[in-house]
């Protein structure tokens, strides 16, 4: 009987994200408020009891509420991602697959539209409300894993105008560079003022000597500075599986075929699983190579990782992951502003080797060396 193997590179495992970027654990984001703009939100557990208020502004009659009622249907996969890989607790991984700012609390700010869309005047309205709010929660980083419609150069944007109001606020901006490898930006990923994440593909090893470039896009801000301003992890990165649903029916078995160890525990997963497989009894009862095959096909199809988790790619994970770097340096100096953030991440980042500078802006995100900086400079 074939073993049943993941669908990414080197070991049974995927590295963590304090693995991939040498992430330290002394700092998780507390006391620090992060803001998140997405499509839609999934109360997931591993952020339970963090979220001070889910904003639901994919309309102009926005609403706030608290709690755990804001399931956003199929718009709230994008954003449960970004914030459980950003701030999750880790508790479905026995911690293993924590947030950098696993300890942060969290602003949601819905911006997805009742037929599913994100266009500008809907990031707009989420990023207004944001900017009338920011110092009611004291929010200090927002994360806009979403992205505008056109290139353009004009400083009187209003996207651009409400990303200056946040950052003369104190509020970090941290946005998404996109993904198509082109060479322009739109907003807010061209907003001078923001940090604008372009993606690194790590290949899942340690040795950057196999790093390369994540299929990001560049070029520059509206008022001519170079886009991206760093690269952070953008793929084979471990996301959440959205709970109650067929994925995550399917993810209880096929996970579990991932670490079985012989043919009698995978036939008897099967026995038990098979529904939720949407098989016959009488398939698992006589397998063959057409059902494996198949059940291989699944796995790869969903990134399975395990039972809860699966990877996924994108600049929309990368920004996560810088915004929660920050969500560290502001917990170790809540003084510090968006700009000196910003010299700081560029400082230390370190450029791959062989790529352009334009594609990657300073290189790759090194939280444990803008970590000492801070320190170094913290009365």
């Amino acid at each position: 009987m074939p073993r049943f193997s993941a669908s990414y590179p080197g070991s049974r495992s995927l590295l963590t994200i304090h693995e991939r970027i040498g992430a330290l654990s002394d700092y998780a984001g507390r006391g620090v408020v992060m803001a998140f703009i997405d499509a839609g939100f999934y109360p997931h557990p591993e952020i339970a009891g963090r979220v001070l208020v889910h904003v639901d502004a994919g309309t102009d009659q926005i609403t706030e509420q608290t709690g755990t009622d804001y399931d956003s249907g199929d718009l709230g996969w994008h954003g449960q991602m970004t914030t459980v890989i950003a701030a999750g607790d880790g508790r479905l991984s026995g911690g293993r697959y924590r947030g950098i700012a696993s300890e942060a609390q969290l602003v949601l700010v819905r911006v997805g539209t009742p037929r599913g869309q994100v266009k500008e005047p809907d990031i707009l309205r989420g990023l207004n409300w944001l900017a009338d709010n920011c110092h009611r929660f004291q929010v200090r980083v927002v994360n806009i894993s979403v992205g505008g419609d056109f290139v353009c150069d004009d400083p009187d944007h209003p996207i651009y105008a409400v990303i200056r109001k946040l950052t003369a606020a104190g509020v970090v901006v941290v946005a998404a560079a996109g993904n198509r490898a082109q060479n322009f930006m739109v907003p807010p990923a061209s907003a001078t003022e923001a940090i604008t994440v372009g993606g690194l593909d790590d290949q899942n090893v340690l040795d950057e000597s196999h790093w390369r470039l994540y299929h990001s896009n560049y070029g520059q801000s509206y008022s001519g500075q170079p886009k991206p301003d760093l690269i952070a992890p953008a793929r084979w990165v471990v996301g959440p599986i959205m709970p109650e649903t067929s994925v995550a029916r399917e993810a209880r078995w096929l996970g579990a075929l991932l670490q079985s160890p012989d043919d009698d525990e995978i036939r008897r997963l099967l026995r038990r699983g098979y529904a939720d497989l949407g098989l016959t009894r009488r398939q698992v009862l006589e397998p063959d190579a057409n059902l494996y095959a198949m059940l291989q096909a699944r796995i790869n199809a969903h990134k399975i990782v395990d039972a809860h988790h699966q990877h996924v790619d994108g600049t929309s994970v990368a920004a996560p992951v810088v915004s929660a770097v920050i969500a560290q340096m502001l917990q170790i100096n809540p003084r510090l502003t968006p700009e000196q953030i910003r010299s700081i991440l560029c400082a230390t980042a370190r450029p791959l080797a062989d790529y352009p500078p334009e594609r990657q802006g300073s290189g790759v995100i090194r939280p444990a060396d803008a970590l000492a900086q801070v320190s170094e400079n913290t009365d």
